[in-house]
């Protein structure tokens, strides 16, 4: 009896977690489906930090992007990303087995650097933001999807149209305007370079008011796009 009374009290929370695990894998591999073709309307980001500012009480944050197709995004743009955050983004897999080991090599397994654009764009599209092993686990499983559904160009216009470069700031199209009065077609290398540069914590870095470490880091990033190949790089990997 004591046995069927703890089923009868655990039995209906059972159930009502196996379904809610059910309909979240359910939404995710939609979204891989989907926004492999569909523009992205927002980010799960985005969704946390627009309740996180109502529940601070600040009614006037918007948490939104402007999507815009890689034909509309510069040249630059997209080289600056990789240069800075993934230059082997074209040839792996979704992971960077290499950086991953030197990061745990140098930091005795903390969860920390060594995402790829892919890792990225998973996070930043299906999940929370914060470090914890629940979390890489799905960011690991979900870059896998994209990876395997998505082609390469379409995991780097996902992930320009939904990245934070400032407060309240996603998406390129969105920072171009918000920064430099442009769309993101006609962003220059400089001011590419400079958007990219901030890329590690857009809440600490600032486009309008660059430290020495984000000037540093712009002319950097500068001489990686050139290092890589410019724009005949993305030609070579069908990326623009």
């Amino acid at each position: 009896m004591k046995k069927f009374a703890g089923k009868g009290i655990w039995g209906k929370p059972l159930l009502w977690l196996k379904r809610a695990v059910i309909l979240l894998l359910s939404l995710w591999v939609a979204g891989i489906v989907l926004f492999a073709f569909l523009p992205v309307p927002f980010s799960a980001v985005m969704v946390e930090r627009q309740i996180s500012a109502w529940l601070t009480g600040d009614f006037g944050y918007v948490a939104h992007s402007d999507w815009v197709p890689m034909n509309e995004i510069s040249a630059p743009m997209a080289l600056a990303v990789m240069a800075a955050e993934d230059q082997k983004f074209p040839e792996h897999w979704g992971f960077d087995v290499d950086a991953i080991q030197s990061v745990l090599d140098k930091d005795g397994g903390k969860m920390r650097g060594a995402s790829t654009l892919s890792q990225q764009t998973a996070k930043n599209l299906f999940l929370w933001d914060g470090r914890s092993w629940v979390r890489k686990g799905l960011e690991a499983g979900l870059t896998v999807g994209i990876e395997t559904v998505w082609t390469k160009r379409r995991i780097l216009t996902v992930y320009l149209n939904i990245v934070e470069f400032g407060d309240g700031v996603f998406g390129v199209e969105q920072a171009s305007q918000h920064f430099f009065h442009k769309p993101a077609s006609r962003l220059t290398a400089s001011q590419a370079a400079l958007l990219a540069a901030v890329l590690p914590n857009p809440h600490l870095f600032k486009v309008n008011a660059p430290s020495a470490y984000v000037l540093r880091r712009q002319q950097w990033i500068l001489r990686q796009m050139t290092q890589l190949g410019g724009e005949s790089f993305l030609q070579e990997h069908k990326l623009h």
